[in-house]
């Protein structure tokens, strides 16, 4: 049974934070998928990866292509997951099940701290969760590092 972290960014936007857990996520072996819920944002994130780091590099697609079952990150607004991945990544407030959670390794949920409406999406996010008996991680980086504030 896997656990949802929720990540509260305040200091690096998603265009930061995101390609370093997944790369943690690469690291431990997991395929993964990132969840939106807008096309047009998912394809910015695609193109924000492809331009990343020269020595981070992240190998991923977009849905909707010839190979996403073949993909070690797959971008998607979609709750199908062809990549059978073992980590899911959601941003934007993009859905999330409990069963979900129960099914993977882990699910990320990254969220701008500095918009109420996303950390009141959150909040909802995690009382749902909690409330189906899914274990959580509360993650700030409000003091300049990531830190586990709560835990359910």
């Amino acid at each position: 049974m896997g656990a949802a972290y929720f990540y509260h960014l305040t200091r690096r936007p998603l265009q930061e934070t995101l390609p370093v857990l997944l790369q943690k996520a690469r690291g431990a072996g997991w395929r993964i998928a990132v969840r939106g819920q807008d096309v047009g944002r998912m394809t910015w994130l695609d193109e924000t990866l492809w331009q990343g780091r020269a020595d981070s590099f992240l190998a991923h697609g977009l849905s909707g292509g010839a190979h996403d079952a073949l993909q070690p990150i797959l971008l998607t607004t979609s709750q199908a997951s062809p990549n059978q991945p073992d980590c899911l990544m959601t941003v934007d407030g993009a859905p999330i099940t409990p069963e979900e959670v129960q099914a993977l390794q882990r699910v990320c949920i990254l969220f701008d701290g500095t918009d109420e409406g996303a950390v009141q999406q959150a909040r909802l996010q995690w009382k749902s969760l909690t409330g189906a008996g899914c274990s959580a991680q509360y993650w700030s980086e409000e003091s300049g590092r990531w830190e586990m504030k709560a835990e359910a």
